[in-house]
This record gives C-alpha cells, structure tokens and sequence, in this order.
C-alpha cells in the first residue's frame, strides 16, 4: 500500500518516509542490515560535504587563507549544518539541544585531530591534493561520524519494559 503524504506531515516526516522506502527496496535483502538513518545520514552529510568542499576552496583559493584555516573554517560550519539536518531530519531528536550540542561538540572535535586535521592535513603536506586529501579524510570521518551521531549524540534512551517493570 503507498503511503501519501499528508497535510500535516512536515517535511523531516517525508524525508525519512522516503529514506525508509529506499532502504526496503534494497536488494540481496540488505534492507535488514542498512538502518534508514545511514541512508539520510549519506545525504545529509554528502550536501554538507559539498558546503565544506566550496567553503574550503572560496576561503583558500579565494581569500588566500592557509589549507589547515580554510579547513578549520568550512569544517565548522559545515559540521554546524549537519548537526541541525540530522537533528531535524534524519533522527528526529526532541532532546534538549543543549546537550546535545555539548556531546556532538567534543565528537567534532576528536573528528576534527583525527581525521580533518590528521589525515587531511597529513596527506596535504605529503604532496596530496588539497581536495583529494580532503576527500579521503571524509571517507574516514563519515564511518566515524555516522556511529558517533547515531549511538551517542542522537542515542534514544530505552523505554521501560512494561514487564520488567512489573516484577
């Protein structure tokens, strides 16, 4: 049975309906494996990628700032913006955001030694591409990320079991 959006469905509603019907048309039964938030998070995260990428070049092509603070600065907003897509529209969180910010904070910025300014930065100064460096870096960040966001900052906490409850 097809589903049709309502009037009253807001459009994180539709966006993670859409996540979950492409996710179980997956074939070789990978539907059972990829969560519907992995698909969201892919392109959530591949728009906020495209951000990164366009700031890092604007600032350093652009205005001619250093690689590692062209870095630093897209990463920031970039990351900023993730945060706010995700929240909204992938995990639905309802938490207060104060804290959640708190808690996504210090997995950017162990994102951030890691991989951004770890391995991006390591392979620009090995001769690699500014780009390319930053491209690989992603890959690694984004299996990071995606754990971190969905097990940690966005976890949803257990419901009581109404008959554990009761003995």
């Amino acid at each position: 049975m097809e589903q049709h959006a309502s009037v009253t469905d807001s459009m994180a509603d539709r966006f993670t309906r859409w996540c979950e019907d492409v996710v179980a048309r997956l074939p070789f039964g990978l539907n059972r494996y990829v969560p519907a938030t992995f698909l969201g998070f892919a392109l959530i995260n591949s728009f906020t990628f495209g951000v990164d990428l366009l700031l890092l070049t604007l600032l350093h092509e652009g205005l001619h700032l250093p690689v590692w603070l062209s870095i630093s600065l897209a990463y920031i907003v970039a990351f900023g913006l993730a945060f706010l897509l995700n929240r909204t529209f992938n995990f639905h969180s309802h938490a207060p955001m104060g804290r959640q910010a708190a808690v996504y904070a210090v997995v950017v910025l162990v994102n951030y030694l890691a991989f951004i300014l770890g391995v991006g930065s390591g392979l620009s100064a090995l001769g690699v591409e500014y780009h390319v460096a930053r491209v690989l870096a992603g890959a690694c960040e984004a299996v990071y990320m995606y754990c971190a966001m969905r097990w940690i900052v966005f976890r949803r906490k257990r419901s009581a079991d109404p008959v554990a409850a009761g003995r």
